[in-house]
């Protein structure tokens, strides 16, 4: 069964997740001054939408696709707490493309994914395609265990319950 079953309500995965989470782009890689003395860079690397698909192909990387707006309270939020956690830059900076895309300016790639609501999160594989989608704030802790979830392809094989009682 899919992620993108799933979303549809034809399964349990991304189902249970949302169940979870409600209980509990500039472009430009980082510079050198976003490097710590211990060389963790401190910020995501953000890349605009367009660029995240070619560079997902080329370096055969998923991509995180953070879509917000500059009014939206828990956009900004997600920004100062989620997108700042040390753990969260590290993991997406290593693992996945990540493109954030402003649905007030860029409403044809919003509406490309049906975004109804802020922020939304996406994932692609490699070739672009949707993987699913959350919507809502998602607080740093939750995030990484959704990043390692997608990035293991464990989505392929369980539900994220399944996968959270693996860990």
């Amino acid at each position: 069964m899919s992620i993108k079953d799933t979303i549809r309500g034809k399964g349990s995965g991304f189902c249970a997740l949302l169940l979870t989470l409600a209980v509990l782009g500039s472009g430009f890689p980082a510079s050198a001054g976003d490097v710590s003395p211990s060389g963790v860079t401190r910020h995501i690397r953000w890349y605009a939408y367009k660029d995240s698909l070619e560079l997902g192909r080329k370096e055969g990387k998923k991509i995180f696709v953070n879509f917000y707006a500059d009014w939206c309270r828990y956009c900004v939020k997600m920004d100062k707490e989620t997108f700042r956690d040390p753990a969260v830059v590290d993991y997406l900076n290593r693992h996945f493309i990540s493109a954030k895309v402003n649905s007030d300016t860029q409403r044809q790639v919003a509406e490309k994914y049906h975004v109804r609501g802020l922020p939304s999160t996406w994932f692609l594989a490699e070739n672009g395609e949707a993987i699913g989608s959350l919507p809502g704030y998602i607080p740093a802790k939750m995030l990484l265990k959704i990043l390692g979830f997608v990035e293991s392809e464990s989505y392929k094989k369980m539900t994220f319950e399944q996968y959270l009682k693996k860990l």
